[in-house]
């Protein structure tokens, strides 16, 4: 940059207003920089935009699905010894795989294919590193190796329960409004199918996860499951207490022919109440989790302001005698 002002100095003779020309440029790319970022974050969380998005890459997706169903099916015949042997495991890891979003055929053996590629090529690259690092002991080296595998063994299982609380909140955020919607349709006269594929229109786009379940359901029905077994496994999928809740009441109320715009009434002003009192405790919480950065980082400073001179002048004294 210096070289560059001295040379616009030699051509213009004035070093001081090429120095203050390079400063506004600067701030005026910063700006730019700045502004385009935020347009393109205000583009990605767009709702049509991400719509559009999804149409669009739907063919890059099935082309991806494809190669991953054939990556998949390539470990049959390792199958035995990389998949879990007890059916309970291998229906615990489906459970959580189906609620997190994953609900193909090979979910299974693709994650596991993940899990034992990171477990054999971690260690792998810590080895081929320890060849520009020669100071690095083969007894190190190998015990760098072992962390590396456990971590490719474990990374897959947190990035799978990250995925699946994210999905979980995402339903959860959603569910307020998709209850108050289906009490407006089934209010309206529209059957309980309808309303389900009403709301599952409406919350498209705002919530995309809650409005797939809810479609989910809806084309349980139409192909001849029993409502009740379909919400069932509405209830299954998400493994929410809330939309469990909202099963069991829909299950009683079409069992006992009761109305069920009175009993999504009853339950969605018992569900605002239960909002309601989870925030006020929430907000209750509040008072004594800020005791922790309080005394940990307030305290501390005010008193090194408050009583930091007065302590220095006092080392001071003591130091003159």
């Amino acid at each position: 940059m210096q070289a560059i002002i001295d040379q616009l100095a030699i051509a213009s003779g004035s070093e001081v207003l090429l120095k203050q020309l390079v400063i506004w440029l600067s701030a005026l790319s910063v700006f730019v920089l700045s502004l385009g970022g935020a347009a393109l974050a205000l583009t990605y969380v767009n709702p049509v935009r991400r719509r559009v998005d999804e149409l669009a890459e739907k063919p890059n997706k099935r082309r991806t699905n494809g190669w991953l169903i054939k990556a998949a099916s390539a470990i049959g015949p390792i199958g035995a010894f990389v998949l879990p042997q007890d059916e309970l495991e291998r229906h615990k890891m489906m459970t959580k795989l189906h609620r997190a979003g994953f609900r193909t055929a090979t979910a299974m053996q693709a994650f596991y294919l993940i899990k034992t590629a990171l477990m054999l090529l971690a260690p792998l690259l810590v080895i081929v590193a320890s060849n520009w690092m020669p100071e690095a002991k083969s007894g190190n080296v190998l015990l760098y190796a072992m962390m590396a595998a456990g971590a490719g063994m474990l990374a897959p299982n947190i990035v799978l329960e990250k995925l699946l609380e994210k999905r979980s909140r995402a339903i959860s955020n959603g569910f307020p409004d998709a209850l108050d919607l289906l009490v407006v349709c089934v209010e309206s006269g529209l059957g309980l199918a309808s309303a389900l594929q009403r709301v599952a229109d409406e919350l498209s786009v705002s919530h995309p996860e809650l409005a797939h379940e809810l479609a989910t359901v809806n084309s349980e029905i139409r192909v001849g499951v029993q409502r009740e077994q379909a919400l069932k496994n509405l209830a299954d999928r998400t493994g929410l207490e809330d939309i469990r809740g909202l099963v069991g009441l829909l299950v009683q109320t079409m069992r006992f022919g009761t109305g069920v715009a009175d009993a999504l009434r009853v339950y969605s002003e018992e569900f605002r109440d239960k909002r309601t009192q989870k925030a006020e405790e929430q907000a209750a919480k509040m008072g004594t989790k800020l005791v922790f950065p309080l005394v940990l980082c307030m305290f501390p400073m005010f008193f090194i302001v408050a009583i930091g001179p007065a302590v220095i002048r006092i080392i001071d004294a003591f130091a003159r005698i």
